[in-house]
């Protein structure tokens, strides 16, 4: 078994194609080449070192460490202090040069006083850890190729290689830089020229400084949403606007346990609560390019609509597992690819409805075919909303009339009712008005349970579910409403712990509620903007102030919290906990100042 780490060590560079997950003691554990959902190269992480990774450290006993992000970029920087001095290894990742063929990674190594010795030392393993490749040294340092992959590593370094153990040892002063440059390229293809590494850093920061500039947020909440966009920024594919929902596949929600999925793709779910999120911020061509990324995903037959897309909208995400990898911290299986794409999950009509609404109402670039598109879905959930379908949490059980979703099938005809009222479309408004009094109706029979004074997880059940904090959010009833306030009152009450909220009461979880996987981070902000649309600002601000606390130093989140043992669980950047968190802090800047309104106020008006 490796050593037992945690999710908090680790840190992230990217280049908007791929990402790499850095331990603390600047090893790269995690490496996807050249997309994100690529096959890893660096596959410690899920596994042992000799399923790759490459690390920078000290040779000697370092005495301090500290490491955060130069400024409001994605380049990484590491201080380490020995006894003899100091230095940093700086990390990121250039923007690409062309397309995918090529991916760049460098390292920087710099001398800031006395002398430190430095060992380099790097496994590469093709097929996720499974593929040693060949090993060819060269005057600047090494290739290794297996099959379509080939790796070039450059430095003035003098590598040593024992078959596909690299290393090398050099001892850095104050003042003196010395770079390592590893390049991807496709192995049938003419080798690429070498990068300059400092230049690359010197242009990747100021991309990166540009961006960031564009970010609208008030100066509160700036460093927490600055650094949460870019993390949205980088897992966000350039070329298709698809987002993935992290950057890593099997980093388990319960550790030693078996909820380990893989998060390399992209969510319907996520939809309205990333355009709020990036348009809030001052990011429209980012809104733009995510809005189209959903137009091309959804298109065709709506009964083929599924929740869960590859980066380009690929459809089949087949799941497997790689029995050879041993998992983060002995959590088995590592499974790639996702079988929840294969799941009817009917709010997902709802969250479409609603982002392309959205689109329009905030007069992002009209396209002729959307208002199409629209009507064949309501036309499609007309007939369908009735059934039973799977939980936006993806529960890998029996189907349900789950509340959220049919809560969600309201919201999508709700929107196509305001297309036509406030944009003049074409569609029959007395009988899509019929089917919205319908499905609301029952929605308040049948998924309101007295005895609870709450709304439930599905129909007939005494089970509470965070996503019916939603409600208010996406104006099915105000958060003012009596049942809405028994609903977060009871998901107070029975679902959370220490403020950190729990999706649901699963069968064992019935007696102690922190048992099994942690606290959901977004669903925790989702009680966040509850508290604010009931004018609870004081309580709002204070759960928000705790969860910023929970990030790690470099102020990234994870999907789930564990309280009891004061650690993150699940894969990691997780997007949709960022967005949680973008968008919460809009909803309690906007408190206070007259004529603005945060994302929850505004979307449940829509």
């Amino acid at each position: 078994m490796q050593r037992l780490s945690r999710i908090e060590n680790y840190g992230f560079i990217g280049n908007m194609r791929t990402a790499a997950i850095i331990d603390v003691d600047g090893s790269i554990d995690w490496l996807c080449l050249p997309r994100f959902d690529s096959d890893a190269c660096c596959a410690k992480l899920v596994g042992e070192p000799e399923n790759g990774y490459w690390k920078l450290w000290p040779t000697e006993e370092v005495i301090s460490q500290t490491r955060h992000y130069r400024g409001e970029t994605l380049v990484l920087e590491t201080v380490v202090e020995t006894a003899s001095g100091s230095a940093s290894i700086i990390d990121f990742m250039p923007l690409s040069r062309d397309a995918d063929s090529i991916i760049d990674v460098v390292r920087i190594v710099e001398g800031h006083k006395g002398t430190v010795e430095m060992q380099m030392h790097a496994i590469f393993r093709f097929g996720y850890g499974h593929v040693a490749p060949w090993v060819h040294r060269r005057k600047k340092g090494i290739t290794a190729v297996s099959g379509p992959d080939s790796l070039r590593l450059e430095t003035t370094v003098d590598l040593e290689t024992n078959e596909d153990d690299i290393r090398g040892t050099f001892t850095i002063e104050a003042g003196e830089r010395v770079p390592f440059v590893l390049t991807w390229y496709r192995s049938f293809c003419t080798e690429p020229s070498t990068r300059d590494a400092e230049q690359a850093l010197k242009d990747t920061e100021q991309w990166w400084q540009e961006w960031s500039a564009h970010c609208d947020v008030s100066d509160e909440f700036r460093e927490p949403v600055i650094r949460s966009l870019i993390t949205l920024k980088a897992l966000t594919h350039i070329e298709t606007g698809g987002m993935v929902g992290a950057a890593t596949t099997s980093l388990p929600e319960k550790t030693g346990g078996q909820l380990n999925w893989d998060y390399r793709y992209t969510w319907l779910r996520d939809v309205t609560f990333t355009l709020y999120a990036l348009l809030s911020s001052g990011y429209r061509d980012e809104a733009c390019a995510w809005r189209e990324w959903l137009l091309r995903s959804v298109a065709g037959d709506p009964a083929k609509l599924q929740p869960v897309y590859g980066l380009a909208g690929e459809r089949r995400l087949y799941e497997h597992r790689l029995d050879w990898l041993t998992g983060f911290n002995d959590s088995r299986p590592v499974r790639v690819g996702n079988r929840a794409y294969l799941q009817r999950q009917l709010d997902i009509y709802g969250e479409v409805m609603d982002g392309l609404h959205f689109s329009r109402v905030h007069h992002i670039e009209p396209n002729e075919d959307i208002w199409k598109v629209q009507c064949q879905l309501i036309d499609f959930l007309e007939k369908h909303w009735r059934e039973k379908g799977m939980s936006l949490w993806e529960l890998r059980g029996p189907a349900r009339h789950y509340t959220h979703s049919k809560v969600m099938a309201w919201v999508a005809v709700d929107r196509a009712i305001k297309g036509v009222e406030e944009f003049g479309l074409d569609g029959d408004l007395e009988h899509w008005r019929a089917l919205r009094e319908e499905i609301h109706a029952e929605v308040c029979e049948k998924g309101f349970n007295q005895e609870l004074n709450s709304f439930v997880q599905y129909y007939g059940s005494d089970t509470l579910d965070a996503s019916l904090l939603l409600i208010p959010q996406v104006g099915f009833l105000p958060a003012s409403d009596p049942r809405m306030q028994g609903t977060i009152e009871a998901i107070q009450e029975n679902l959370v712990y220490e403020g950190f909220v729990y999706r649901f009461k699963s069968t064992h979880k019935e007696q102690h509620l922190t048992e099994g996987e942690g606290a959901f981070i977004v669903c925790c902000f989702w009680l966040v903007d509850a508290l604010i649309l009931l004018d609870r600002r004081d309580e709002a601000y204070a759960l928000f102030e705790k969860l910023l606390s929970i990030r790690n130093d470099l102020g990234l989140l994870g999907e789930e919290y564990d309280p009891i043992r004061q650690c993150q669980l699940g894969n990691f950047p997780q997007a949709f906990s960022h967005v949680g968190l973008i968008n919460s802090a809009h909803n309690l800047g906007c408190c206070d100042k007259k004529g603005r309104k945060g994302p929850a106020e505004e979307r449940g008006e829509e």
